[in-house]
């Protein structure tokens, strides 16, 4: 299983989702946290079961948020390049 890497600007992004769920109900915020887990760790046993959308980078669908992971496959890791939600255009997210 591969290591996986947060870029400064997707790891932000998350916070600020989770940080959003959790103002709409307490306990959501968490669930998110665990979907958003359950996503990364697909991607690290089984990375090219995500389909690629763009050059080398792939998706991984939350369940149940509306949200994708965005990812590349390095040699010895996995890089996530941005979460973002289904409604932004991935043509907007940071290039941090």
């Amino acid at each position: 299983m591969l290591d996986i890497v947060f870029r400064e600007s997707a790891a932000h992004q998350l916070q600020e989702a989770q940080s959003w769920y959790e103002a709409q109900r307490a306990g959501l915020g968490a669930e998110f946290a665990r979907s958003l887990e359950a996503v990364v760790h697909r991607i690290a046993r089984q990375p090219e079961g995500a389909p690629i959308v763009w050059e080398d980078v792939r998706r991984a669908h939350l369940k149940r948020f509306p949200y994708s992971v965005f990812f590349i496959i390095e040699p010895d890791r996995l890089v996530v390049l941005s979460c973002m939600h289904h409604r932004r255009n991935p043509a907007n997210w940071p290039q941090s």
